[in-house]
């Protein structure tokens, strides 16, 4: 949904014929108020918006360690996480700390082409983050063969045929935290985000086969999910995975339903969209149903504060990736969701340019962690 602009090609009405025909019934009140109408724009203050992603950058800049991490030298998940947040914020690829980063993160490239710490059980997400940080920072082509062997890498991780895992196995097209453990939907994401990155097109075999997984995590009876789950919530959201049980971080319901939630409901949509579907796709409504009844810039609806932030950068990149410029909630009001994001992230942000969540579940606690996310859905916010 996009703002009206009077010089729309679609009204057949050239606007010069249009404005003076207008000025000479009504004058020039009615031009000034349809000059005013055609100018409206979608999207926060612009020095507003300046001054967060500076703010938050600065603070990411005084907390990096020595060695080039941040929080941990053995977790580059958070270091890759803030290196993104920095590129995002528009911080130029050759700048020191960004450089620092980026050096500590290569140092954990791996003969198999995957940038994770050799002990984790983490490769997927690693990996998934460190070429997003790359890809963010490659204007000039330094990273492509890092990138390249870590997208190869990716695909060889995903469940699929080579794991001996036919399509009608859940774990199908999925991504996790390791071969040996379940896949589930923000692995999943992370990979999809790190593919497309990498240029991989929506109709690639890695992209179709994750549809198949994200399809599953969909509360959506449908030929695309007949696991156990589909039929006992069926709203249209999602949850985290159908796999090894099936798991929901916003529990289940007593006839073992999985609840939905935003954070995976947006991720999933975001998914859908990176694999082809369109907006008239079924599952695609279905998602979109669910998340006008629960819109906030507030909460992660069905976790309260718990994942605030992961919430808000799903949020922000999944309605960039539905090209929404106002989002109509289920009530009939038009959301401007990037000014309304910018200012329940203003309204948060500490007096030294972090963010932090006091609902420290997925170490949210950690304002290194958590000014990455913000910096990360600030990227999709600028004026329009």
């Amino acid at each position: 949904m996009h703002a009206f602009h009077l010089s729309d090609s679609r009204s057949g009405v050239d606007r010069r014929v249009f404005l003076t025909t207008l000025a000479a019934l009504g004058g020039t009140s009615v031009l000034r108020s349809l000059s005013a109408f055609a100018a409206d724009k979608v999207g926060p203050d612009a020095k507003l918006l300046k001054s967060l992603r500076e703010k938050g950058v600065n603070f990411l800049k005084t907390t990096q360690s020595e060695d080039g991490s941040w929080t941990s030298a053995t977790q580059p998940g958070i270091t890759a996480m803030a290196c993104f947040g920095l590129v995002s914020a528009g911080v130029k690829t050759d700048d020191p700390t960004l450089q620092k980063g980026l050096k500590h993160l290569l140092g954990y490239l791996q003969k198999d082409g995957g940038i994770y710490h050799p002990e984790t059980n983490h490769k997927n997400y690693e990996t998934s983050l460190t070429l997003l940080a790359l890809a963010g920072a490659n204007s000039d082509g330094r990273y492509t063969a890092q990138i390249k062997s870590g997208e190869k890498f990716l695909r060889v991780l995903q469940w699929d045929e080579t794991e001996s895992v036919d399509q009608s196995h859940p774990n199908f097209g999925g991504g996790g935290y390791g071969k040996s453990q379940r896949p589930d939907l923000s692995n999943t994401s992370f990979l999809l985000d790190a593919l497309k990155a990498a240029g991989v097109k929506s109709d690639d075999p890695a992209m179709k086969n994750a549809l198949v997984f994200v399809s599953r995590c969909q509360n959506l009876e449908s030929e695309f999910n007949t696991t156990e789950f589909a039929a006992k919530v069926n709203d249209g959201g999602f949850y985290y995975t159908p796999s090894a049980g099936g798991a929901s971080m916003a529990g289940k319901n007593a006839d073992g339903g999985l609840r939905s939630y935003a954070s995976m409901t947006y991720s999933g949509l975001k998914s859908m969209l990176y694999a082809g579907l369109s907006k008239d796709d079924k599952r695609v409504k279905a998602a979109l149903d669910w998340l006008r009844k629960f819109y906030s810039v507030e909460q992660n609806p069905g976790l309260d504060q718990q994942g605030l932030y992961y919430y808000y950068h799903t949020f922000a990149k999944s309605l960039t990736t539905l090209d929404a410029d106002l989002f109509e909630d289920a009530k009939g009001e038009k959301h401007d969701w990037r000014k309304e994001l910018t200012d329940a992230l203003a309204k948060r942000q500490k007096d030294n340019g972090s963010w932090v969540n006091a609902a420290d579940r997925w170490m949210e606690g950690d304002p290194n962690l958590t000014t990455a996310y913000a910096l990360m859905a600030l990227k999709y916010c600028d004026p329009k």
